[in-house]
């Protein structure tokens, strides 16, 4: 069997993981019995990110030219490199990081949802973010509607001077260490 690309071995390890994922149009979330599963997935890696990097020894031909990075930075608004060596160590990230890019391409991800955003839609989770007519009740009943159009406006209630439930005193150097008068006293040491 001909060796994988490091892309590819990244996917191959997932797909051969004793995780179960659902490929299918409906989400399939880890519950505790798949905790073991991941922990044991991501605890020994078998690759690493220096791996999607280019060799340093095997220098491919370059797909940047010096015109085209003082393009990228000109219309990125960052300044010109003030030397050839700075120029030159430039195009080298950029090279890594366009061999970085086409390695990741290079992962076959046939059959896999795309993740249409980052956060928890168990349904738990969206049951805990919906909002409903019950935790709405309060602050409707501080609204009215005025006008032929219906317009509406907030009932001006009482002002809650203290809504933490601690009354202030006014004295702003009660927690101070050293005043004089109605300042604080800060002592520099030498």
């Amino acid at each position: 069997m001909p060796p994988l690309r490091c892309g590819a071995r990244v996917f191959q390890s997932l797909r051969t993981s004793p995780l179960r994922l659902s490929m299918t149009s409906s989400r399939c979330y880890s519950d505790k019995s798949d905790l073991a599963d991941i922990f044991s997935m991501i605890g020994a890696p078998n690759w690493s990110v220096k791996s999607l990097l280019p060799n340093p020894a095997s220098k491919p031909p370059p797909s940047l030219t010096p015109k085209e990075l003082h393009h990228l930075l000109r219309i990125s608004a960052l300044p010109q490199p003030a030397n050839q060596e700075e120029e030159q160590s430039m195009l080298d990230t950029l090279e890594s990081q366009i061999h970085f890019v086409k390695e990741i391409q290079l992962v076959d991800t046939t059959g896999v949802e795309p993740l249409p955003r980052i956060r928890d839609e168990s349904s738990d989770a969206i049951k805990e973010h919906t909002i409903g007519i019950e935790q709405l009740k309060e602050y409707l009943a501080k609204e009215k509607t005025s006008g032929r159009r219906g317009k509406i406006q907030r009932i001006v209630g009482v002002k809650n001077d203290c809504p933490d439930g601690i009354v202030w005193d006014g004295d702003a150097l009660q927690s101070a260490t050293k005043t004089k008068g109605k300042y604080f006293v800060v002592e520099i040491g030498s």
